[in-house]
């Protein structure tokens, strides 16, 4: 990446970080999800999956109505958080059941809050640079992204970490 010297380049900069910051985590999710024994969050993390995919495809699409190259910059931060979620899913954390759900809702939703982050960050710029459809595309990407985060949450408060508890007190 060469140094940003214009609005314009601050946002397809951050589309093409956006780009590799989604394949980075749909191939951790891709890894995670048959590891939840919750049906549900199992049905949610594929979910999660499909929508990654959908949101890669319209940051593809803004990124060539640029006129740039339709290409990702590599996103370290998000390699931050999947490298966490790595370590605290597949590598140290617990083996199996609902703690392990309980640690993969948690892991799920910081690399989700990067995700609304960088959305919500692009239609911003989109907006001050006057690209309403783009502002509405990322909008909604955010807005959907944001409503699995919070389904997450729901799950988390009312099964998952319930679920875990009692594990924990049956022992």
């Amino acid at each position: 990446m060469s140094t940003p010297e214009s609005l314009e380049d601050l946002y397809t900069d951050e589309l093409k970080d956006l780009w590799s910051a989604n394949d980075q985590m749909a191939r951790a999710l891709k890894k995670i999800t048959p590891k939840a024994s919750d049906a549900t969050l199992k049905e949610m993390l594929t979910k999660s999956q499909e929508g990654i995919a959908k949101h890669t495809d319209v940051v593809k699409e803004l990124i060539a109505a640029q006129g740039e190259k339709v290409s990702k910059e590599h996103c370290k931060g998000m390699e931050g958080l999947v490298e966490e979620a790595t370590k605290h899913v597949l590598e140290e954390g617990p083996k199996k059941g609902p703690l392990l759900d309980v640690q993969i809702i948690a892991q799920y939703q910081r690399m989700t809050h990067y995700g609304i982050a960088g959305f919500g960050t692009a239609a911003a710029f989109a907006k001050a640079l006057g690209l309403k459809d783009d502002n509405k595309k990322l909008r909604e990407a955010t807005k959907e992204i944001y409503g699995g985060d919070e389904y997450m949450t729901k799950l988390a408060e009312t099964s998952v970490n319930l679920k875990a508890e009692a594990e924990v007190e049956a022992k």
